[in-house]
């Protein structure tokens, strides 16, 4: 009786594995038969260089949008916006833009890209005050008033101001009333800077896609020197982003 059940264990398991198998191959020959061929992912330093510049136009582009939905906050009314959606435009903004540079030499773009765009006036001077302000937001400040000044309430100042408090003139009592904090906005700039900073990312978008096309190419001339043999033996490439296999899906199949 053990020696069955042992068995019809074994045989579940690998009857599972088997249909798991099948599972995985039946959507890897699906992709193939949707596009009509086979796409296989390439580890190459050329690749890594392309990768990085895909990933950077597409931040370049998320600067622009946020820089287009910030434009239609700013000519609203003040007491029309809702407070945060400005501020996390703009800091979405910085960010996005101040992460497509890098200080290392082999990834992201570099001051000298932002020298050779067809772009007039004070660019790098503009460029360089979008990083500083992304990196005064990504920093708790070292000067607290550079966010908050706080001050003191007073009664108002009457005749006898200046001289021995008192009321005999009938005036009120100088006092200290209350205490009062004023914030400062995260928003330093207006719609003409906002325009400029969309321009800006527009333009490398542009300069960077014509990189990425010239190494599409480069690309591709090493993934022909590999061997035929050696290309189709490597994994397929997963349609869509990582991690986009619904694992309910897989479930469901199972059942």
């Amino acid at each position: 009786m053990a020696g069955t059940n042992a068995a019809s264990s074994r045989a579940q398991t690998e009857k599972q594995a088997q249909g798991q198998t099948q599972r995985e191959t039946q959507r890897g020959t699906q992709r193939e038969t949707q596009r009509g061929t086979l796409t296989v992912e390439l580890d190459l330093p050329s690749a890594q260089v392309l990768a990085d510049q895909i990933s950077t136009i597409q931040d370049l582009q998320f600067v622009m949008e946020c820089c287009k939905r910030l434009l239609t906050e700013l000519v609203k009314p003040e007491d029309e916006r809702e407070p945060v959606v400005p501020q996390a435009l703009w800091s979405a903004a910085l960010m996005a833009y101040d992460r497509c540079f890098t200080r290392g030499k082999k990834f992201g773009l570099s001051a000298d890209d932002v020298r050779d765009l067809p772009l007039e006036g004070q660019v790098m001077k503009f460029h360089s005050w979008v990083v500083d302000e992304r990196n005064r937001l990504a920093r708790h400040p070292a000067n607290p008033y550079e966010v908050a000044r706080v001050g003191t309430v007073l009664s108002a100042p009457g005749p006898s101001d200046g001289i021995a408090d008192g009321t005999a003139d009938g005036s009120a009592e100088r006092q200290v009333q209350g205490i009062t904090v004023l914030s400062a906005s995260h928003i330093l700039v207006d719609g003409a800077g906002v325009r400029q900073l969309g321009a800006l990312a527009s333009e490398l978008a542009k300069h960077t896609a014509e990189k990425a096309q010239k190494q599409e190419g480069t690309v591709l001339a090493e993934a022909q020197k590999i061997g035929l043999d050696k290309l189709y033996g490597m994994p397929p490439l997963p349609v869509g982003a990582p991690g986009d296999e619904d694992p309910r899906a897989e479930e469901a199949e199972e059942v």
